[in-house]
This record gives structure tokens, sequence and C-alpha cells, in this order.
């Protein structure tokens, strides 16, 4: 699944492309894409025909489409407005292409803007997909700004702030991982705490801080978890600025241009290349049922691991 740098460069695209337009017709290419859509295919398009792309939003690795049924509704709020949520899963694209375009292979949903150009799904291995949801308060806002209102869709209300989200609070992710004993890389992942990092992104932020992934969180002094936190943020605003991390051209743009900080990573993907701060070389080890890249000499394995 593509992490915080690459769902921001879509959303981007989206709020430079697609917010402001209506929706027109819907196709639906795939029952797949549809199938976190209950009521279906059918119910999905329908519902989608005139409204409003009014913003697009993103907390973690999720994003969405806030939609107004009514065009020039202003409240999020209204029983009508909806959430279009987009599950970019493993291989997901949100492209914006101009009419008479070829259709892509992989082409699940179609949809025309009143502007004359599509939006276009696009996915692989089928394991994304788009859906709609109602809004809930907001818990994370609700936390830092008791009677605040903001709402967020309901399937993504369970997931923590992102590190450049405005109610996110470092000192308070410190202190849940301090409360627990579990792997750091393991407390990294877990989004329902701090959302946005991936596999590839704790691998380069645990290299920045020289902390190896086994390390128990409860065993790390506060200022280490802090400085964890900070070198994620850092890395993945580095991630950002060169349009993400791009494998087999699968994570795109709405312009389908790929990102290039795969050049950059220093830890994930590098097994048996010299690490770039000491010179040792890289080594790979099982994690999850993926893989974790680090260093043998600045990442000290813990000892019985």
């Amino acid at each position: 699944m593509p992490e915080l740098p690459e769902v921001e460069v879509v959303r981007l695209g989206l709020h430079n492309h697609a917010v402001g337009r209506t929706f027109g017709s819907v196709s639906v290419r795939h029952p797949r894409a549809v199938r976190r859509h209950l009521p279906g295919a059918a119910d999905l398009a329908g519902a989608l025909a005139g409204s409003r792309i009014a913003a697009a939003r993103r907390r973690g690795k999720y994003l969405w489409l806030d939609l107004t049924r009514t065009p020039g509704g202003e409240s999020a709020s209204a029983p009508e407005d909806v959430a279009l949520v987009i599950h970019l899963g493993m291989s997901g694209q949100m492209l914006v292409c101009d009419p008479g375009a070829p259709d892509e292979v992989h082409l699940r949903v179609r949809a025309e803007l009143d502007d004359g150009r599509e939006l276009r799904f696009v996915d692989q291995r089928t394991f994304g997909g788009w859906f709609l949801d109602d809004y809930v308060v907001d818990p994370a806002q609700q936390a830092a700004e008791p009677g605040a209102a903001q709402l967020i869709p309901s399937t993504i209300s369970h997931i923590g702030p992102d590190p450049f989200d405005p109610h996110f609070d470092p000192d308070r992710v410190v202190a849940v991982w301090r409360s627990r004993h579990t792997e750091i890389k393991r407390a990294l992942l877990d989004q329902n705490v701090v959302s946005g990092v991936g596999n590839i992104y704790a691998d380069e932020a645990l290299w920045r801080s020289k902390i190896h992934g086994a390390r128990m969180t409860d065993e790390l002094s506060r200022p280490k978890l802090r400085g964890l936190l900070d070198a994620a943020s850092e890395v993945m605003a580095q991630a950002l600025e060169q349009g993400g991390t791009s494998f087999d051209r699968l994570y795109v743009n709405v312009n389908g241009q790929s990102g290039y900080f795969e050049r950059s990573l220093n830890a994930y993907g590098r097994e048996g290349q010299p690490c770039r701060r000491c010179g040792r070389i890289m080594r790979r080890e099982q994690f999850m049922n993926r893989s974790s890249f680090s260093c043998p000499k600045c990442q000290v394995r813990p000892r019985g691991i």
C-alpha cells in the first residue's frame, strides 16, 4: 500500500485538477473496484452523478473526496453530503485524463467531470476501490480541541493523526509507545497511534535514528523516540518533495508521472549494498511477512534476537 508521501502526491493532484468539478456519468468497469460499497455499482454511480467535489483530503495513507450533493453547498455536515473514500490498495492510481485518451489496461472506474475531462481509477491488482461513507466527528480533533466538530469518514475515524496533521501530538505518541512493550517498528506501523508510515519509511526513519526495529518501545528513552518521530517526518517530507517512492510505476500522480525518491533510499531495498553512513553491508530480515532492511553496525540488533 502506498504510504503518506505517495498518497499526498495524489491528493495534491486531485486538489489542483478535480476539486470544484462536478461528476457527470460514472461507469464501473470492474465489480471489485466497488466491492466495499455494499449497495453496489449502480448505487455508487447514481450517487456520484451530479455531486460536486468540494475538497480532497487525507489522513495518513487514507484518501477521500468531500462531496456535496447540492451544487454550491457549503456545509460538509449536511445530511445529503457524503465522502468518497478512495482505497488505493497495492496498485491503485487516480488519473485525470483528457477526453478521448486511450483506456488504461487496468481501468476500473471512469467518471466524467463537468470540464470534459475524466477521473479514472486504474488498479492492476484490484485490491483498491471506491466507496461512499458517512461522516462522524473527528475524535483526534476533539481530543486536541474539546468541542470541535470537524468531520471525517466513519471508516477512517479510528486512524491516528499523521505527523503533518495540525492535531498531531508527538508527546502523546511517545507516551503511548513508552506504555507498551512491543517492537519499535511494529509500533511505528500502528496506524491507530500515528498514521502514514509504512514499511519503506519505517526502515528509513529507523536507519536515520540508528535504532534496530526489534528494540522494545519501553526500553527506548523519550528523546530517542521523539527523534525517531522527527526522522519519520523528515524522510516523508523529503520523499514528498520528490513525488514519493515509485516501484514498477505503480505509484504515480494524477498525470501518470512516477516519483523518484527511490534513488534516495538509505535502507529499504539495499540488502547487500554498503551502508551510506559506515560502509558495512546492509542486511535484510523477515518482519511480519515483510522485509526489514538495516545496517548491522549502525543499528545493533538486540541480544537474543
